[in-house]
């Protein structure tokens, strides 16, 4: 029996939540995965797994193996890494992930430079406005827009950026001004499906840290904040997006900010990747080349704002 193997379709199993979930993500039928775990329980000598027709359940055994085999993976990835050289030389795949329209504007130009400096390092650069899983994804490093849910990431911030309220003039012109979030509620409103979304705007009293709820039941609710841009536009609804997605449809007057003295506080940008042992050099010199950069774009993004 491969034990290696056997641990790593465990913690497949363990992450996906089923078998069949995990024989999808790995590409393996299912009884063959069944068989393998109930090989390493037969080896252990212990139970690891409570199957039912409804979920799957880590025994106490099963609790104390996944967490050593994590380890022990861990482990195995790192003397992988150092035998083909990447932490004594800037070589290998690397894959990053962003928001869409920040990805294209300010990590493109970043990574195309990068590529010319670092001509044995290869990148795969996804774009998304969800949030990746870094692990179950085996994605190096990210562009996270707003506060971090996930204490294992390790983050490096490189700036902050505003969240507005913004309609277009026909719009403001046909319900009136907002004055205060009250005012919110007699609007209709066009939503982005995306890491800051919510069911509820939360703004903030002026010269008070007091949050101000807002409901959101939006009349369209779309998938990218290009989409959500593009229906305040046409006069749709309210929106809320980042400011950056929208600064080149304010400055040429097709969306007027609004509620401006109730923003919340800015959200942070930062680059995140995993906390596990030493950091690939390739990870090492993207991270030392693009913060910097970032941070001087994002500087004067929010000058500008």
């Amino acid at each position: 029996m491969d034990r290696l193997e056997a641990m790593s379709m465990l913690l497949t199993v363990v992450e996906k939540g089923s078998l069949s979930a995990a024989g999808r993500s790995l590409g393996v039928p299912v009884p063959t995965l069944s068989r393998k775990i109930s090989d390493l329980e037969s080896f252990l000598g212990t139970r690891l797994l409570i199957r039912s027709t409804r979920k799957l359940t880590l025994t106490d055994a099963g609790l104390a193996y996944v967490a050593a085999s994590r380890r022990i993976l861990e482990q195995v990835q790192d003397a992988e890494r150092e035998a083909a050289g990447e932490y004594v030389a800037p070589k290998g795949e690397l894959v990053l992930t962003a928001p869409v329209l920040f990805g294209r504007l300010h990590v493109l130009p970043i990574v195309t430079d990068f590529l010319t400096q670092f001509p044995q390092i290869n990148v795969r650069l996804l774009f998304s406005d969800r949030n990746a899983h870094l692990i179950e994804d085996h994605i190096d490093m990210a562009v996270r827009i707003g506060r971090l849910p996930d204490s294992s990431m390790v983050a490096t911030n490189v700036g902050r950026m505003r969240l507005v309220i913004c309609a277009s003039p026909d719009l403001l012109a046909a319900h009136g001004t907002p004055r205060s979030p009250e005012d919110l509620r007699h609007l209709p409103f066009v939503a982005f499906e995306g890491p800051l979304s919510s069911t509820v705007w939360q703004l903030r009293a002026p010269g008070s840290k007091t949050p101000v709820d807002v409901p959101v039941q939006p009349r369209l609710l779309v998938t990218t904040a290009e989409a959500a841009a593009e229906a305040a536009i046409r006069a749709i609804g309210v929106t809320r997006l980042l400011h950056y997605q929208v600064a080149d449809a304010v400055a040429d007057g097709k969306l007027r900010i609004i509620l401006e003295d109730f923003e919340p506080d800015r959200a942070p940008v930062q680059l995140v990747h995993t906390a596990r042992g030493q950091m690939p050099l390739k990870m090492r010199r993207f991270l030392d080349f693009a913060a910097p950069r970032l941070r001087q774009t994002l500087g004067r993004i929010e000058a500008a704002a």
